[in-house]
Formats: structure tokens, C-alpha cells, sequence
């Protein structure tokens, strides 16, 4: 097949390509531009897409002796990605940049793009299996990044190839030095790609602006303290509250809600955000069509969470689900996943998570 491999500039991108090679597929790299100042993305191991990482890309493509380019997509990825992250946050919710970007870039912009321009799939580094067209966890469950994939539709996965999905990190490590590339201990990047100092907080603030508000106690109705704008909290935090007033109870205080219409940010005991039944619209289902009765399976609620046991009902825009385990800070933005076994039924963003005893 003819493939576009997709090169961050990490061990993961090289070695998928490599592996795309080796399989005898016709393959060219392709480096996403996703910065218009791809200089001031990298401090030390954060941050991604920097001038770094397109000349790491760039090598690693010259040692696999394949093609290689370079794709502007910094507006699509500014528009997509980092308008909707600063949209969402604005708005109260906790969004997942790493989801959008795989189902507004990576699987529909580059995909679209490489299926006009002739290619038959796209390869990435992601951990995550494609078994008879079914996405799957990674073999690797430290790494599994079937989570952040769940957004892509049946039909962009059968454009997908993960050919890293049935090897641990420690192994594509050691492949990439087998073979001579480079990257093969380039550090992973962390956070989000886009906030390269960490300072999601101050990044929120820069783009929204001061909005001085109250913390007000759920218990008690007491403003305990104030904050500069509700967009710098999500649900489940305890650090950075700047409490001026402690509980009575002693116990430290969490965010339980964001109120961006009045600026409000309340806060409770951990026991308040324990929730089992969590609702979700904008089902996707990647395993098939979307199920006509409810079902059991086992649930996700963020990129590197727990999983519970859940039963699910389903209606045309929306998903229910009643976890047998409680989960603590669900927050609305972020992706409710869907498995059964190893197995990615589909995902659904999350709207509202409560405890079923206080309905």
C-alpha cells in the first residue's frame, strides 16, 4: 500500500514508519507544522512540534530513506485545537486538546489530505491496536493510548495503521537504537504540546483575561475565598484554591462545580464528587453501529483514569451510564471511553457526572 506516515519527531513516529517499511508498504513521512512559532514550544521534555522536531523527523526520514515533507497546519491546528481548548475551559469544561487533535487533524484534515493526494492509510506511533478493524488497547497499558483515539469513526480507522500497538515502549526504545535512529532517547513530551511551561492557568488567562469571582462553600454558602477568572479550575482540583477561610471540619475542600455564568467556583469535601451515573452526547461508535439496547461494559472518564464496570443505555445523541464503582471528579469536556475487554465500543464527551443517591 502507499502510506503517509505521520513524524513527530519522536521514538514512536520513527519507529511506526520504520515498521510501515519493513512491512513493504510504499512509504513517505510527512512532518504537521502545527506552530506559527515552532521555537517557543519546547522547554526541556514539554512541548512538541518546536524546529527540534522537524529536524529529528527530518533524520529519521533520511535513515529510513523515504520521501519527506513538511504540512502547514498551524491555522487548522490554532483553530481546531487551541481556540476550542480556550472555548471549552471558558465554558466550564475540561476539554482533551490530545482527542481533538486526533479527530480535527491527525484522522480528518491529514487523513483527508493524504487520501486526495493517493495514500491508502495513514501510519502513526500511537499505542494502540486495529484488529479486524477494531480499535484495541496497547499490549503496553502504561502507554495505551486507545483512550485519545476513541473519537475516530469506523471509516477513518480503516484509513489507520498503529503499528506499534503490540510492543512496550522499552522495546520501540530499543528498536530505534537497533536501527540507528537518533530519537531513540529523545524524552517523550508531556503536558499539552501547545503550553510548553506547564502554565495551563496562566495560558487560559492571557487569552480570556482577569475575571475576578468568589469561591463559595457547597455546605456552608460561604464565599471562602476569591480567584481571578473560573476558567483556571476543573472539577476535582485542591491545589491553587487560595482558601482565605478554613472548613469547619478541618478537611481540605475541592472544586465541585465551575459557574461561568455568574463566575463562580464551588468548592466541598472529596466525598461530593464521587459520582456513578455519568451522561455524554456526541456518541462515536467505532466498533460498530450504534447499539439499539442498553449493554454492559466497562468505562473510561479520562486519559489516564481507572476504569469501572458500567451499564450503558443509549439514545440517539446521547449516552447513560451507570458505573458500578463510583468515580471522583468527572469532569464535563472530557471523554466518556467505552470498552469491552481490550476492545473500544466508542466514546461519548461527557456533559454531567452526580451520585445517584442525591437525585
Amino acid at each position: 500500500m502507499k502510506v503517509l506516515a505521520a513524524m513527530s519527531g519522536g521514538v514512536d513516529s520513527a519507529v511506526a514508519a520504520a515498521r510501515a517499511v519493513d512491512a513493504g508498504h510504499d512509504v513517505t513521512g510527512v512532518h504537521l507544522a502545527l506552530s506559527a512559532a515552532p521555537a517557543t514550544l519546547r522547554h526541556g521534555a514539554r512541548g512538541c512540534c518546536t524546529l527540534e522536531d522537524a529536524h529529528d523527523a527530518r533524520r529519521a526520514a533520511d535513515v529510513l530513506g523515504i520521501p519527506f515533507y513538511t504540512w502547514d497546519l498551524a491555522e487548522r491546528f490554532r483553530a481546531d485545537v487551541v481556540d476550542d481548548f480556550v472555548s471549552e475551559y471558558a465554558a466550564g469544561r475540561t476539554p482533551n486538546p490530545c482527542l481533538r487533535c486526533n479527530e480535527k487533524i491527525k484522522f480528518s484534515a491529514v487523513l483527508d489530505r493524504a487520501v486526495a493526494l493517493g495514500f491508502d492509510a495513514v501510519v502513526t506511533g500511537h499505542h494502540a491496536r486495529l484488529v479486524d478493524g477494531r480499535l484495541m488497547r496497547s499490549v503496553d497499558a502504561a502507554k495505551d493510548q486507545s483512550y485519545v483515539l476513541a473519537v475516530c469513526t469506523r471509516e477513518q480507522l480503516a484509513r489507520a495503521m498503529f503499528p506499534l500497538g503490540d510492543s512496550t515502549k522499552t522495546q520501540v526504545r530499543a528498536e530505534a537504537a537497533d536501527r540507528g535512529l537518533s530519537v531513540a532517547d529523545k524524552p517523550d513530551s508531556h503536558d499539552i504540546c501547545f503550553i510548553a511551561d506547564g502554565d495551563t492557568r496562566g495560558f487560559l488567562a492571557r487569552r480570556i483575561g482577569s475575571s475576578p469571582g468568589p469561591i463559595v462553600d457547597a455546605e456552608s454558602g460561604e464565599v471562602v475565598g476569591t480567584h481571578a477568572g473560573s476558567f483556571g479550575f476543573t472539577v476535582g482540583q485542591r491545589r491553587g484554591l487560595d482558601l482565605r477561610r478554613p472548613a469547619a471540619d478541618g478537611q481540605p475542600r475541592y472544586v465541585l462545580s465551575i459557574r461561568p455564568k455568574d463566575n463562580t467556583v464551588l468548592v466541598g469535601p472529596g466525598e461530593l464528587l464521587d459520582a456513578d451515573v455519568v451522561t455524554a452526547t456526541r456518541p462515536v461508535w467505532t466498533s460498530g453501529d450504534a447499539p439499539t439496547a442498553g449493554f454492559d461494559c466497562s468505562v473510561q472518564l479520562r486519559a489516564h483514569g481507572m476504569t469501572s464496570p458500567a451499564s450503558v443505555t443509549v439514545e440517539i445523541a446521547e449516552v447513560r451510564a451507570e458505573l458500578t464503582v463510583a468515580q471522583r471528579g468527572v469532569a464535563a469536556g472530557q471523554a466518556l471511553v467505552m470498552y469491552d475487554g481490550d476492545v473500544v465500543l466508542g466514546s461519548a464527551t461527557i456533559t454531567a457526572a452526580i451520585r445517584a443517591a442525591a437525585v
